[in-house]
Order: structure tokens, then sequence, then C-alpha cells
């Protein structure tokens, strides 16, 4: 059985969506592309979208990671400016939006509004609340590593709905099944038709 990693930052990864990082060439199988708030060059925001802009292929499946980062150096103002540029575009070009978020939920909640696709937070590893806070604005959470071992990431993901849940590696270095099989135990379901579920999620972000 393959299984959906939904972002991943490994090239040789086919079954799953590669995050492209900064400046590098598309890849053959599905990708996402965005201006990750640690790579925004406040004097050249526009060539940044430039690049962005040409490198949309037909394997492109979102725009992304893309968001706001309480920890780096960037003025929030010019975090938000990209930010909604980047929505925009998504609006454009009919993608999903992979959204990377430090500290700053609430924030990323407040230009909800301005998306007309879907939007999914990724490598979510917060408490509940926030999780209930994103779920009542239709956000989707994507999980990695952490599930393995944070209980209360566990007891959280337990009250998610399914069809609001991905999985995923990030820039972790382990097999991608090991999740899988956790979060089937978590929610009492069977392998396969927790496989089943998040393809139905693909195709519903992906039809916006």
């Amino acid at each position: 059985m393959n299984f959906f990693d939904f972002h991943h930052h490994k090239k040789n990864n086919s079954c799953g969506i590669y995050n492209l990082n900064w400046k590098s060439i598309p890849t053959n199988s599905p990708y996402s592309i965005g201006i990750h708030p640690k790579d925004i060059d406040a004097e050249h925001i526009d060539s940044q979208f430039d690049w962005l802009r040409s490198n949309i292929t037909e394997n492109c499946f979102a725009i992304g990671e893309c968001g706001l980062d309480s920890f780096v150096d960037i003025d929030l103002k010019i975090q938000e400016e990209v930010f909604l540029k980047q929505i925009k575009l998504a609006n454009e070009i009919k993608k999903p939006i992979i959204i990377h978020c430090v500290r700053k939920f609430y924030e990323v909640i407040s230009f909800k509004k301005y998306a007309e696709q879907p939007m999914i937070i990724h490598g979510f590893n917060k408490k509940e609340s926030i999780a209930e806070d994103l779920l009542k604005n239709n956000f989707y959470l994507s999980f990695g590593k952490a599930v393995l071992y944070n209980l209360s990431l566990q007891n959280t993901l337990k009250t998610i709905p399914l069809d609001k849940i991905f999985l995923e590696t990030d820039n972790d270095n382990f097999n991608i099944e090991e999740l899988y099989v956790k979060v089937s135990e978590l929610k009492g379901i069977s392998l396969e038709n927790l496989n089943k579920q998040i393809i139905e999620n693909l195709e519903t972000i992906k039809n916006g």
C-alpha cells in the first residue's frame, strides 16, 4: 500500500507533495511552491513573485508553504502582505494553500476570509483549543512525526474529524507508514480506510 505524504522535502518521494525550495526547479511529480516567511526579500518581492508564477506547472498541487512566523526577522506587516498575495494567487489559479504558521494562528485565521481555496496548516502540533478554532474556520490540519510520541497531540488528533486530516514527514527522516499505523490506532480504523479517507480528502481540496 502506498501512503501519501502530504508535505515533504525529499525529491525522490513521488507519493506525496514535494515542497519546492526557494529558487528550485519544479519536479515531475506533485509539488507545492510558495514564498516561505524566512525567504522573503523585502526589497525584491515583485521578482520573488515572478519566480513563483513562472514555476507553476501542471504538476503544481498547491501554493505554499507560505504564512506567518513570529521567529523570523521579517517585519510582520511584510509577512502579511506576502501571505495575502499568495492567497490571491491561489484563488486565481484555483490551488489549495499549504500554510506554515509559528505562533501566529489567530492572525492566520483572520486571513481565511480572503481565501476561496482550501487552507491546510502543515505540521500541526499545538493544543486542542487552537485545533478547535482552526476547524471552526474550516482549516485542514496536517500532522507529522510529533504524533508518534506527543501524548497531548495524540489526544487532540482523536478529536479531529477524519475528513480534515492529512499526514506528512516534513523534514523528518522516518517512514510515513509508522505515522499511518499510529493514526489508524488512535482513530480506531483500519489502515486501508485511513488511507482511503486521506485520498478522498486530497480530491476534496484539489477540487476546491
